[in-house]
């Protein structure tokens, strides 16, 4: 398939979905979720694919966060549609029957690091770092950050990397149950393969099934609602208007606390 902003490449059952803007250190446009949004219905469709790896273009970056400069102009209404819009996306990802693998090359923050957190298993180069930085801008994660990080580190690791907005090393995000493994940046995309093709052995009816009992762990889909309508209130704030403006302006945010 041909996509702006991703590479959809299948070969031997597995499919390898890379968010192709290097130098936008691969952030999350609108246009990168419309076309994950079309790449997993591909996904879902072709019967010769097997299992899913996604990662990053080039050693930098897996995803290093959202599009900053498309929230400039966006309120309340707008904000939690914003949310609602990524949350629906990541569901897909998260509920897809086939084995999905985050291999994460380099800076996976903010929705970078959703993304990955969405994903079944996470592998990642040692060079990694993972964080949700949105408070250094005024807002909170809103794809779901909130909730699966407090699920798969615990919470209270996850109040700590949201309220601090400190990155982490692959080594601690291993550490905290964040990712599975750690492997060289050479060595991270057959690794990723390597679990897969032992995935594929299993019956994917099984393997289908396992996915959607797992998930049924994930608490009640409130948590990811609230979490929507927070993220909306922040941006009518004035600290998420500073925090933008001084982000985009590459200085230092002064926020009125308003």
């Amino acid at each position: 398939m041909n996509f702006s902003t991703l590479l959809f490449e299948v070969e031997n059952g597995i499919c390898t979905i890379t968010i192709n803007r290097p130098d936008k250190l691969n952030a999350l446009n609108k246009t990168v979720f419309d076309e994950l949004d079309k790449a997993f219905d591909e996904v879902y469709a072709q019967s010769e694919i097997k299992g899913v790896i996604i990662t990053g273009q080039g050693n930098k970056a897996f995803v290093a966060g959202a599009d900053i400069s498309e929230f400039m102009e966006v309120g309340e209404d707008k904000g939690s549609q914003l949310a609602e819009r990524g949350q629906h996306i990541f569901f897909k990802i998260e509920d897809c029957p086939k084995p999905v693998i985050a291999a994460v090359n380099g800076f996976a923050l903010g929705g970078g690091c959703e993304l990955a957190m969405c994903c079944h298993l996470r592998m990642a180069s040692d060079n990694a770092k993972f964080g949700q930085p949105e408070v250094n801008l005024g807002l909170i994660p809103g794809y779901g950050g909130t909730q699966r990080l407090s699920l798969l580190a615990g919470k209270g690791k996850a109040m700590e990397m949201i309220l601090t907005g400190n990155l982490i090393s692959a080594d601690e995000a291993k550490n905290y149950g964040l990712v599975n493994h750690v492997t060289t940046t050479d060595e991270l995309l057959n690794k990723a393969k390597e679990i897969l093709q032992l995935i594929m052995t299993k019956s994917p009816v099984a393997v289908g099934k396992a996915i959607k009992a797992v998930n049924t762990f994930d608490h009640t889909r409130a948590g990811f609602m609230e979490e929507a309508r927070l993220f909306g209130e922040v941006f009518k704030s004035e600290d998420k208007k500073e925090g933008t403006n001084a982000f985009l302006e590459k200085r230092k945010p002064s926020f009125p606390g308003k």
